[in-house]
């Protein structure tokens, strides 16, 4: 038998106090003017009643005429506020530094969902809702902005910091466990390319570990978030990106025919780019070296999520008349993708 935890004006702990009483629609916005006006008691939790939220407050006498005060019984901070206190079931969202996102078709639901966030004790400065798929060249949605000012945050995942902005680059926090999975096969001295490189969520852990990184992407709002969270992270010697598709950099960077070029220079590729990647394998056959280690993100369905990209990948060897052997080391399910789609990724060695 589980315990079922009682609602925030029911807790043991609970003590009276003098709150404002509001709807929870003006929730937020009361909690606001109250901690502006030096009024909100932060030793006190926020306690939500029959779709009403009461305020605690340090002194009742102060609260601005407008507004009703009451005694109510709310808990001590030691208890946290969460979401679900405040719905009475708990919501999906996900964290991305200090912006909560969520996913919701239903309108009136993002909005209690959002209310519930900002009111709770969850650390939050922006709430998103999701308003669209993953559309275009650069892999951004369009999204609802339902709390906060700026949609610029800096995430942290496994030691490392990325200053982004998820309305104009791709970044997925999902993906944490699989990035650090590649990550911790990389040796030092290595040369990788990161053919999609986004903000650098792969190519800045990879440089950290001691390899030469070339980080490639054709979203112009990424490079500046790339070469910044190159700098935050103590890596910028190591890496050099490059805004361009990538199949420009084989023989000179962004087709400079006086650039060196990288054909034949990788000892590890990531390609993470699931819907078309196919599309850039005889990129990735012209950059690997003689020994490459290739990790190919890819989305198939489940009856055979690994098939079509290991044929892919030794189609584009056999046309590029490249005596490589094919060997797949490690074929990944990342996570669902849809229903009956797999996320998946093939870690596949090139040895002439």
């Amino acid at each position: 038998m589980t315990d079922t935890p009682l609602p925030a004006a029911r807790r043991p702990t609970d003590v009276n106090a003098p709150c404002v009483r509001v709807s929870r629609e003006a929730g937020e916005e009361t909690r606001e003017r109250l901690v502006d006006a030096g009024l909100f008691d932060g030793d006190r939790q926020i306690a939500v009643v029959d779709g009403e939220i009461y305020v605690p407050v340090v002194d009742a006498d102060a609260v601005p005429a407008d507004l009703a005060v009451v005694d109510r019984a709310t808990g001590g901070r030691d208890q946290q506020t969460t979401p679900a206190d405040l719905l009475g079931e708990a919501p999906t969202y996900e964290r991305l530094g200090d912006i909560v996102v969520i996913d919701e078709d239903d309108p009136e639901v993002a909005r209690a969902v959002a209310d519930a966030i900002v009111t709770s004790d969850v650390p939050c400065e922006t709430v998103l809702n999701r308003a669209s798929k993953v559309t275009g060249e650069y892999r951004v949605r369009e999204w609802d902005r339902l709390a906060g000012e700026s949609t610029e945050t800096v995430h942290r995942e496994y030691g490392h910091e990325f200053l982004l902005d998820p309305t104009t680059v791709y970044f997925s926090p999902r993906l944490a466990t699989e990035r650090h999975r590649v990550v911790e096969q990389v040796q030092p001295d290595e040369r990788v390319v990161d053919m999609f490189a986004g903000v650098g969520p792969f190519a800045v852990p990879v440089a950290s570990r001691g390899a030469e990184v070339l980080a490639v992407d054709a979203n112009p709002a990424a490079i500046p978030y790339l070469r910044e969270n190159a700098s935050r992270n103590g890596v910028a010697d190591r890496l050099t990106a490059v805004e361009a598709d990538v199949r420009t950099v084989v023989d000179g960077v962004d087709g400079d025919a006086t650039s060196e070029g990288y054909r034949d220079w990788a000892d590890r590729l990531v390609a993470n780019l699931p819907h078309s990647a196919d599309e850039f394998l005889d990129t990735a056959v012209a950059l690997a070296g003689d020994d490459c280690v290739f990790h190919y993100y890819d989305i198939q369905h489940e009856d055979d999520p690994f098939g079509p990209g290991v044929r892919a990948i030794r189609k584009a060897v056999a046309a590029s008349g490249d005596d490589y052997d094919v060997t797949v080391e490690t074929e990944q399910v990342v996570r669902s993708y849809a229903p009956h789609e797999l996320n998946v990724c093939l870690d596949v060695r090139l040895c002439r």
